[in-house]
């Protein structure tokens, strides 16, 4: 499926400012590696998917058929492209699909001697997103709370967890002061207003699992008890609960069965956060079981409407960070 879509160059929705005439061009024209997959960022993180199952399960895949699809598309000139268009459009994808082509770069280089060669032609784009996302960060007074793809939280987590195997350790400390600035103080976040009828993300828990990247683990059980009272207790239903999908074939409620996978992953990680014999990471472990049951049979349902992008947060909820694990 993956392979597939990355490969489709249609439906597309290019999401390119058109200046004049003269911008009424394929998709490929500017984006020769990432024109497949509906949208660019669910191309980027097609590619990721399939270099994670290469690593993960390479006896698993048909690992010759992504190989030939990687290299068709991960190369230096297509990649020298993609670059040039995102320095030439500074806000384009921000912050969600400059942090995925970050995890990309990341699991390239985790794949080791055999990602090598795609992991250098992606250099000249993580350099750019890293200078984008730094120039960003500075003028960033306020981050973004809803659980759309301009969520702050979310795309700085992958940032801290792809920079160091991408190469651009340089982002970790303007990213952590970010984070540390925007949500330390935090405590009784609303999530009775979750979920909203189109989030894909949990507002409450993708900064959380920020949090948990960059405190230590008993300064975050702290954090967590203030920014999530109850939970020891089951509390608050409304995030450990997988939500109802009325409509899953709807572009925007469909969403909603990305909210339970991303769900199962962040729920993981913020388990694993706490300190050993913490309670709350009982509760957490089993709220993450029951949403990857409810949301994992989604993942490859035949319509492009979900198939183009949920695969990859099934292999988060499964598999865990988007790069550096075992």
């Amino acid at each position: 499926m993956a392979t597939a879509n990355v490969t489709r160059a249609y439906p597309n929705a290019p999401a390119h400012l058109l200046r004049g005439p003269e911008d009424l061009v394929e998709p490929r024209h500017h984006h020769p590696a990432f024109y497949g997959s509906y949208d660019w960022h669910s191309a980027v993180h097609m590619h990721w998917l399939l270099v994670r199952l290469l690593r993960r399960c390479p006896d698993r895949i048909r690992a010759d058929e992504v190989t030939a699809v990687l290299d068709g598309h991960l190369t230096a000139d297509a990649l020298a492209a993609e670059a040039d268009y995102l320095r030439a459009h500074p806000s384009y994808e921000r912050p969600y699909g400059w942090a995925w082509l970050l995890a990309l770069t990341a699991e390239c280089r985790s794949l080791g001697p055999a990602g090598e060669r795609w992991a250098k032609a992606l250099e000249p784009a993580a350099d750019a997103v890293c200078a984008l996302l730094g120039g960003w960060l500075a003028r960033a007074t306020y981050p973004v709370r809803h659980g759309v793809h301009t969520n702050s939280a979310f795309a700085l987590g992958l940032v801290l967890d792809s920079a160091a195997a991408a190469g651009v350790k340089t982002v970790v400390g303007p990213v952590t002061e970010a984070v540390l600035g925007w949500f330390a103080d935090d405590r009784d976040a609303p999530v009775h207003w979750e979920p909203s009828g189109q989030d894909f993300l949990s507002p409450a828990l993708t900064e959380a699992e920020a949090m948990s990247r960059v405190l230590p683990e008993e300064e975050f059980a702290r954090w967590l008890e203030r920014f999530l009272p109850g939970v020891e207790w089951g509390a608050p239903v409304t995030v450990l609960t997988p939500p109802v999908v009325s409509d899953p074939a709807d572009p925007q409620i469909g969403h909603l069965l990305g909210l339970i996978l991303s769900r199962a992953a962040a729920l993981r990680r913020l388990a694993a956060a706490l300190p050993h014999g913490d309670p709350r990471a009982d509760v957490l472990r089993t709220a993450a079981r029951d949403h990857l049951a409810a949301g994992l049979p989604a993942a490859d349902s035949g319509d492009f409407t979900g198939d183009h992008w949920l695969a990859t947060f099934a292999a988060l909820a499964l598999d865990g960070p988007p790069a550096g694990e075992p």
